[in-house]
């Protein structure tokens, strides 16, 4: 029976709290009568019902908000079981320290030969986490969900072609002539009609809805080697929904004079460092993904770069047409449209056929491919999603299943169909780490080996033979990145496309909060990992007293900046944290003593208490040479 449990619809921590309660061990430390043979025959049936409910359940959540609801309360009674999995195992490595035996004893070892151990109410709260899970169990018929098997038999012989991993794209589909204006307008001469004669630095809107593509053709002209010989200095920056005039203008000034950190904290000296820079250098910036119409704003920023050479260029990337008049002033909006049937066409195959081994059931997928491709509606980032997708579905029913799905009859949803097929379809697996990312903020730059550390962190990677940790989470990071849920960028880093870190956090819900500058959010019990990233301050009082009173976060994650008050009192609130398992600060340095100190945060004590913590990381630390600790 274990083995029909287990597997990648659980995390690793659920299992082991299974793994736990029908070994036994654990319940001859219960004094009550409570739990029985009886009931633990129950518990098997009920989580073997689960596992047979969660692909009817996840397919339709985006359409019927019951079933989310249904959702989240399972996924809520699966943390209760984890942690209290957690306490148990830190329990017992008490009782093993504390016995003396070797590092390498078995929890169950340590369980049959140790009196001292003790859990409070462990029997109640085994009791009630399987009181919940069959409450939520009787509930499927209300919401009209039904069982599908885990693994499907095939119902066709026909397989589609072999594949290749997915090269990068070293050009675009159906970008050619807006490709072409956007180079001529770069390498004009300064004057030129087609920049609008005397002016001296020139604004270059490209515009466009969510996914069409607007980054993507900014990348491929950025990159050419003609622009690249064209201009002195360059720089890249994504803009977002924060448009601060000193944050953006001092980024700039660090990536042409690659610096980390300038340390310029006043903008006049910024103004002056940045004159001596780029006077009679032409540049080249890119400001991505612009959301601010505050003509004032944008206004204040291009007069920090006055003082370049006559024919510098700005390239804007929006969904605004607004912003991209505004800042594009007298050189006209490039606004990007769907690419053509025969461009979507052979962009999805680029992704979905990348080698034919078996030319006779070709056909048969082209027929089924281009009908999925209609569906897109020359949507690049739908069309590339399911490419990444379907280069996996090795049976023609597989495509038939995607094609006549009822998601592409969505309305009133903002999540793209295509991406939302793209998400139901992942391994339950990468669901789990997929849906973790919505704890950065848009636009955020992901470096990949820190985040499969979080996610080592969570448990969120399932243990494979003659393959480390380490190794999974690479091969569970690649399979979402050939899926198109992150872009690499030639800088090393990767991104999340705005469009896929909505889907991010519309399937991570409560769970997942982040604290940025788009919206306030409202903090809830449910939530197990946070994020505070932004520049701006929130509600500072909301937030530490909600953190004093949440004993169940496993996430901490403070990138940009911390709240004065929150810092002051860091060790108070840690102590109350035993679940807590990733700690991520960037304010302050820690300090390994008690003594209070105004530059310093004293919590070793607090860590002391967190058994749990597994990633600790420290950017004001990291900047004197220490690195980030993985404690698992």
């Amino acid at each position: 029976m274990a083995e029909l449990i287990a597997g990648a619809f659980f995390t690793a921590s659920f299992e082991r709290f299974f793994n736990m309660i029908i070994s036994g061990e654990v319940l001859k430390f219960v004094s009550g009568r409570k739990l029985d043979d009886g009931m633990l025959k129950k518990f098997k049936t009920m989580l073997l019902s689960v596992k047979a409910l969660l692909n009817d359940a996840e397919k339709k959540q985006i359409s019927n908000p019951d079933v989310r609801q249904w959702l989240d309360e399972l996924k809520d009674t699966m943390y209760h079981a984890e942690d209290l999995a957690y306490e148990i195992e830190t329990e017992a490595l008490r009782c093993k320290i504390e016995g003396g035996q070797s590092a390498g004893s078995r929890i169950t070892q340590v369980l049959n030969f140790s009196s001292r151990f003790y859990i409070k109410n462990l029997e109640d709260r085994i009791v009630n986490i399987f009181h919940t899970l069959e409450g939520i169990v009787n509930q499927k018929d209300l919401f009209g969900l039904i069982t599908s098997e885990v693994v499907r038999q095939n119902r066709s012989s026909s397989s589609s072609p072999q594949l290749l991993p997915v090269e990068e794209e070293s050009e675009i589909y159906g970008r050619e002539q807006d490709k072409a204006v956007i180079i001529r307008l770069l390498l004009s001469d300064d004057h030129d009609d087609v920049v609008g004669g005397d002016n001296k630095i020139s604004v270059i809107p490209i515009v466009g809805m969510g996914g069409i593509g607007k980054t993507t053709l900014a990348q491929l002209v950025y990159n050419d080697v003609n622009v690249i010989k064209k201009f002195n200095l360059k720089a890249w920056v994504t803009v977002s929904t924060e448009f601060d005039v000193f944050t953006l203008t001092k980024t700039i000034f660090e990536l042409i004079t690659k610096q980390k950190d300038c340390g310029i904290k006043h903008p006049e000296q910024l103004q002056y460092e940045l004159k001596n820079v780029i006077q009679g250098k032409k540049f080249l910036f890119v400001l991505d993904d612009v959301w601010n119409e505050d003509y004032n704003l944008w206004d204040n920023l291009r007069s920090q770069f006055a003082f370049g050479a006559s024919g510098s260029r700005i390239i804007v990337t929006t969904r605004s047409k607004i912003i991209g008049s505004m800042m594009g002033g007298i050189i006209p909006n490039l606004e990007l449209g769907t690419i053509s049937d025969e461009d979507s066409w052979q962009l999805f195959a680029k992704y979905a056929f990348q080698k034919i081994i078996d030319r006779s059931a070709l056909q048969e997928f082209e027929e089924t491919g281009k009908k999925i491709v209609g569906k897109c509606n020359g949507l690049p980032l739908a069309i590339k999603s399911l490419g990444g997708l379907l280069c996996s579905k090795n049976h023609i029913h597989e495509w038939e299943e995607i094609l006549n799905s009822d998601t592409w009859k969505l309305q009133q949803c903002n999540i793209l169909p295509a991406l939302w097929l793209s998400y139901n379809y992942l391994p339950a697996h990468l669901k789990w780490c997929f849906a973790y990312c919505s704890v950065f903020p848009k636009d955020f730059k992901i470096e990949k080996e820190r985040l499969i550390l979080l996610w080592m962190a969570e448990d969120l990677l399932q243990p494979q033979q003659n393959m480390t940790l380490e190794e999974i989470g690479e091969k569970y990071f690649n399979d979402l990145a050939s899926r198109s849920f992150f872009h690499h960028h030639k800088c090393g880093y990767f991104t999340m496309h705005d469009l896929v870190n909505d889907l991010a956090t519309f399937v991570s819900r409560e769970f997942c909060l982040r604290l940025d500058d788009d919206c306030p959010k409202v903090l809830t019990e449910k939530t197990r990992h946070l994020s505070y990233m932004t520049f701006k301050s929130h509600d500072t009082k909301r937030l530490t007293e909600y953190l004093s009173k949440n004993k169940v976060l496993r996430t901490l994650l403070f990138e940009y900046l911390m709240p004065e008050q929150f810092s002051a009192n860091l060790e108070q609130y840690l102590k109350g944290m035993r679940c807590l398992r990733v700690l991520s600060l960037s304010a302050r340095p820690i300090v390994v003593n008690t003594r209070a100190d105004s530059n310093l945060i004293p919590i070793t004590t607090a860590l002391d208490l967190i058994g749990n913590l597994k990633f600790l990381s420290c950017s004001a630390c990291q900047k004197k040479g220490c690195p980030i600790l993985f404690l698992g």
